[in-house]
């Protein structure tokens, strides 16, 4: 818990430095408001979200320097909730924006009262950090209940998105045979979009095995069902474009690959909107994002990159050279795909280049 009197009497160490922290602040605070207001609207912004992550980080980082305690233990459990939203283990929600919200306000409130040196009581910060550190450490089930009892125990309000948020986090996760009967009809999706084209005979069964060994050879830090489905449905959504599109086998032109572009979107939201099925929705939707920031749709890169997508990013683009490459034969192609995958250290996330190389040449060996 936070150092109660930090919280109830905070004070200036050196002013200079107080200062320089005030203008810091008023600098980042309407840039974060704006991207908060944004992730309203797109809440699955991967982009938006670790942008959000590195303003907070940026004035927890301004608040040590300048030996504000009081803003680093406002912003220190904001920023391990931001942390959990971009790794994808909650999803940032209305609630969220609010708590974010409102120990801005009350930061900013904070150090206006410490600049004339008034009282900060009334602003219930030991109520507000407390909340927030029992937000930050909740599961996603309880996040919903603990952020609507923070708010109403610093404002004396409940907010306006409680009761929905709280009762869609106890909506159940679908038992085991359901998600069965989910991945079952998963793969027939995925076979559908294989019969289009005698090029993509076994693909999506190729697809898997790489993606489930890769995965294996890591340690499986990807969840084993969420991993499946995403190889099932990452390239569904390339149905609902003309065939003559996502089939040609030539150049595209800039309209075309802008269609095709939309492909994880799709897809993903089809599985956002099928319950349990979060993290495969990540997965499909990050699949074409690149380390380097070059992908799609978002220009994510480095760890803003949910670790399913690396690994089937990797894959992806193995089979796409080895489809491309087939007329020399398969171990031409096999060598030629390889090669390029390894060459484009940039493109990749690097740590999982190993694990796929190791899963690569135990296959070739067999």
């Amino acid at each position: 818990m936070a150092d109660m009197i930090a919280l109830l009497q905070p004070r200036i160490i050196d002013r200079d430095s107080f200062q320089e922290f005030v203008e810091a602040l008023e600098d980042q605070v309407p840039s974060i408001e704006r991207d908060i207001a944004a992730l309203r609207k797109s809440p699955t912004d991967r982009a938006l979200i670790a942008r959000l992550f590195r303003s907070l980080h940026t004035i927890k980082g301004d608040a040590a320097i300048c030996k504000v305690d009081v803003g680093v233990m406002i912003c220190h459990p904001m920023e391990s909730l931001l942390s959990r939203c971009r790794d994808g283990e909650i999803a940032f929600s209305n609630l969220i924006a609010e708590v974010v919200l409102l120990a801005l306000d009350r930061l900013e409130l904070t150090v206006e009262a410490m600049r004339h040196s008034r009282d900060v009581n009334h602003l219930n910060l030991p109520q507000l950090v407390g909340g927030m550190e029992t937000i930050a450490s909740a599961s996603a089930d309880e996040l919903a209940a603990r952020a609507s009892a923070t708010i109403e125990a610093v404002t004396g309000f409940r907010p306006l998105h409680a009761t929905a948020e709280i009762q869609s986090a106890a909506a159940p996760v679908p038992p085991k045979a359901d998600r069965a009967a989910d991945l079952w009809f998963f793969s027939s999706l995925a076979l559908q979009l294989e019969s289009r084209s005698p090029l993509f005979a076994g693909r999506t069964g190729r697809i898997l095995r790489l993606a489930e060994e890769t995965n294996a050879a890591a340690g499986n830090p990807v969840d084993a069902e969420q991993l499946a489905a995403a190889v099932y449905m990452h390239d569904v959504g390339m149905m609902f474009a003309p065939e003559s599109t996502w089939l040609k086998v030539g150049h595209l032109s800039d309209a075309e690959r802008e269609l095709l572009q939309e492909h994880p979107g799709h897809a993903a939201g089809l599985l956002e909107r099928m319950p349990g099925w979060d993290g495969a929705a990540r997965i499909v939707r990050e699949h074409h994002e690149m380390a380097n920031g070059k992908g799609y749709p978002a220009g994510l890169q480095g760890d803003a990159i949910c670790p399913g997508a690396k690994i089937l990013a990797i894959i992806d683009a193995f089979e796409a050279v080895t489809l491309k490459h087939s007329h020399r034969g398969q171990s031409r192609s096999l060598v030629r795909a390889i090669a390029e995958i390894n060459a484009c250290d940039d493109q990749f996330a690097t740590e999982w280049i190993g694990p796929f190389n190791n899963v690569i040449r135990k296959m070739v060996e067999t």
